[in-house]
């Protein structure tokens, strides 16, 4: 039996899934970007008392590395690193587009290539290319989308865009081969998806595991 705390703050909704054999307990989400911080501790407490399991009872805890929202993913590693060192349990560390990439496989059929979205501001987004059987082709990256961005793909492919960045990108990609579809996705698919690195004994050396930003964090500087 692995009862496994999933958190994911990577994007604009955060969401943490209790999951035992990878099979979802409960599910908490908050909608606000700007919250993840305040609401990750009291929605963990508040999941735990309301499904009988007390912090002891863990076997792991899973969150997303990355890529996505710097803050949200501090936050959420913060928080895993901290259960994981005052429990003495091990950490599951997994890359945010795959693990959407796996949901939408989850609920769609007949796709040919999945390519997961996270608005990075402007006409950036963090994306990647999965086949249908989640083999990477296009590795995690931060891309600034343009109507070529995607043609060595979609010359040959039908490709599936989906995740909060794809909305912009709609406009530019017009390729026949292209499709925006809607993906819902949330900790529960990452509580799947930590439960089979679980029984593989795929876990993340603690004291060297970081967020995966893909690119560098900047700020303007007021002059």
């Amino acid at each position: 039996m692995a009862l496994i705390l999933n958190i994911d703050t990577a994007t604009e909704k955060a969401s943490i899934c209790l999951a035992k054999d990878g099979k979802m307990l409960a599910l908490a989400e908050s909608a606000s970007q700007k919250e993840h911080a305040a609401w990750l501790h009291p929605a963990i407490e508040q999941m735990m008392t309301e499904t009988g399991y007390r912090l002891r009872d863990l076997q792991a805890v899973a969150v997303t590395a990355g890529p996505g929202s710097y803050t949200g993913l501090r936050v959420g590693m913060a928080a895993a690193k901290g259960f994981c060192f005052a429990l003495d349990i091990p950490l599951i560390a997994e890359d945010t587009l795959s693990t959407m990439a796996f949901a939408a496989r989850e609920q769609l059929s007949g796709v040919d290539l999945l390519c997961p979205m996270i608005d990075a501001r402007r006409m950036e987004v963090f994306t990647a290319i999965y086949r249908n059987d989640l083999t990477t082709i296009l590795p995690s990256t931060a891309m600034v989308v343009d109507e070529n961005s995607f043609t060595p793909w979609l010359k040959d492919h039908q490709v599936s865009f989906f995740g909060d960045g794809s909305s912009k990108c709609k406009p530019i990609i017009l390729s026949p081969h292209a499709g925006f579809v809607e993906a819902n996705y949330h900790a529960g698919y990452l509580g799947i998806v930590a439960f089979l690195r679980y029984l593989r004994k795929e876990f993340t050396v603690l004291a060297y595991c970081e967020p995966a930003y893909t690119k560098e964090f900047y700020t303007h500087t007021r002059k």
